[in-house]
């Protein structure tokens, strides 16, 4: 039985050292390969501002209370609904099932317009954010607080209003060819 022992090394840290060293990976190397191992949903989040409405696919999403209910979702500054959420203080997260995956490519474009032309959405009773009509379930979310720890926003929602609308499996990284590792 062959074993290895790694020995790592991130900014401000110290490197580890280990008795029969077989081989040195920095952690910059190997950091995107643990990152892709995480299994994250892919969910649909919605904000509107104003008369204008976008959407985006987002993975980095986590339940952060139960009472209240509050979720929270993590969005890259240079991401135009970035800016929506921040000035609307609201957005709706979408759970998109598994046979849902063809809508990734319509939440990846950049002209917020044709990302709904084709899908059947309502405007939300809470905070008017486009709402799916084709989904899981979705949560309408009033934003509490954002925090800026690294090179994203999070966002925490109070959900506001909550449906669901099918018993389906999640779509998830395993369902997709790709993890995003926010690099941008």
């Amino acid at each position: 039985m062959h074993t290895m022992n790694v020995v790592t090394s991130w900014p401000g840290m110290q490197s580890e050292t280990a008795d029969n060293l077989h081989e040195v990976i920095e952690m910059e190397n190997i950091w995107p390969t643990i990152l892709g191992k995480i299994t994250n949903g892919i969910y649909v989040l919605t904000t509107s501002y104003k008369e204008e409405i976008n959407g985006m696919i987002i993975s980095w999403v986590s339940q952060v209370s139960y009472e209240p209910p509050l979720v929270m979702v993590a969005i890259h500054p240079n991401r135009y609904c970035h800016d929506m959420v921040k000035q609307s203080g609201c957005f709706a997260l979408h759970i998109l099932s598994r046979n849902q995956a063809d809508l990734i490519g319509h939440f990846k474009g950049p002209d917020p317009g044709a990302k709904f032309k084709t899908i059947k959405w309502n405007k939300g009773n809470e905070t008017g954010c486009p709402i799916l009509k084709k989904c899981i379930a979705y949560m309408e979310c009033e934003v509490q607080a954002n925090h800026s720890p690294g090179n994203h926003t999070l966002f925490i929602g109070k959900v506001k209003n909550a449906r669901v609308l099918s018993d389906d499996e999640c779509l998830s990284t395993l369902d997709y060819s790709g993890t995003y590792l926010g690099k941008n």
